[in-house]
């Protein structure tokens, strides 16, 4: 029998997009001929996550974990809304929480080799959508709080410097639902900053006004933009008269850190015009 090289189990990999060990048993089992493994594995449910793995997951479900001081949010996407209301999506979705709350593991590439690996793996086979765990994040500080949106689409932790988890709590359904950039304006990158003011600068030099005017003018509104982005300077979701920060320092404390995930964020997905992609294969026919 030939010999099943690494070298042989990584092209089987990165031609049928399976995992390690699927692909090396396939292997051993073809005799280290890749070909016959691709052609068994094409029998079996095996390649059906292979054919899926090009689709793109957008949807699915955040999670928060959050225990004393400590904190943490993951994004596991599915192809469709349908799926991330499956209960052995959300129990898969729960144990990778609980693997990165016990690990404190932010790498998600790292959080999901072996065991979880295999159980994605599982999951693809069982419901046949792309599963793709996404992103993973932690806080670890005096006092962690989390909160979950009703529709499990947006997440966020939060870290304090004192307080209580409920006043944590409180400021993170304020994160989801403001979604501010930074914790303070300080902390705006000054990229941000410079192409905004260009912005503002253009629209104010449409006025005519002197220029000393139009630099107090472009001034104002950057002043505004990062008060309005910044979390300690919005006003408080569940009491407009007070800003987050004077809520939080009222309890002696301060926010330290905070981390939002909603679902898909950033994710392209590509449209596809399936009438010109039918008139484009009639069309070749010809």
């Amino acid at each position: 029998m030939s010999q099943v090289t690494s070298a042989l189990v990584k092209d089987l990999r990165e031609r049928t997009g399976l995992g390690m060990m699927e692909c090396k048993r396939a292997l051993v089992e073809a005799g280290a001929d890749i070909d016959k493994a691709i052609e068994e594995l094409r029998k079996s449910s095996g390649m059906k996550a292979a054919k899926k793995a090009g689709r793109t997951a957008a949807d699915g479900l955040v999670s928060v974990k959050v225990d004393g001081g400590f904190g943490v949010v993951v994004e596991i996407n599915s192809e469709t809304d349908f799926v991330a209301r499956d209960e052995g999506f959300q129990g898969f979705v729960q144990t990778v929480v609980d693997a990165a709350f016990d690990s404190k593991q932010t790498d998600m590439a790292a959080l999901m080799s072996g065991e979880l690996e295999s159980l994605r793996e599982a999951l693809v086979q069982k419901i046949g959508e792309n599963i793709s765990p996404r992103r993973v994040s932690n806080i670890d500080a005096a006092v962690v709080g989390g909160y979950v949106h009703s529709n499990n689409r947006i997440a966020v932790i939060v870290g304090l410097s004192g307080g209580d988890e409920a006043l944590a709590k409180d400021v993170a359904m304020h994160v989801a639902a403001v979604n501010p950039a930074v914790v303070s304006s300080d902390q705006m990158s000054p990229e941000v900053v410079a192409a905004e003011k260009e912005i503002y600068a253009a629209q104010a030099r449409e006025s005519g006004k002197p220029e000393e005017i139009i630099e107090k003018m472009i001034a104002g509104r950057v002043s505004k933009f990062l008060k309005e982005s910044s979390l300690v300077d919005q006003p408080f979701v569940k009491d407009p008269d007070v800003t987050v920060g004077k809520l939080v320092k009222a309890a002696g404390a301060e926010v330290i850190s905070f981390v939002r995930y909603e679902v898909g964020e950033g994710i392209e997905v590509e449209e596809v015009d399936f009438a010109a992609e039918v008139a484009a294969q009639v069309k070749g026919a010809s």
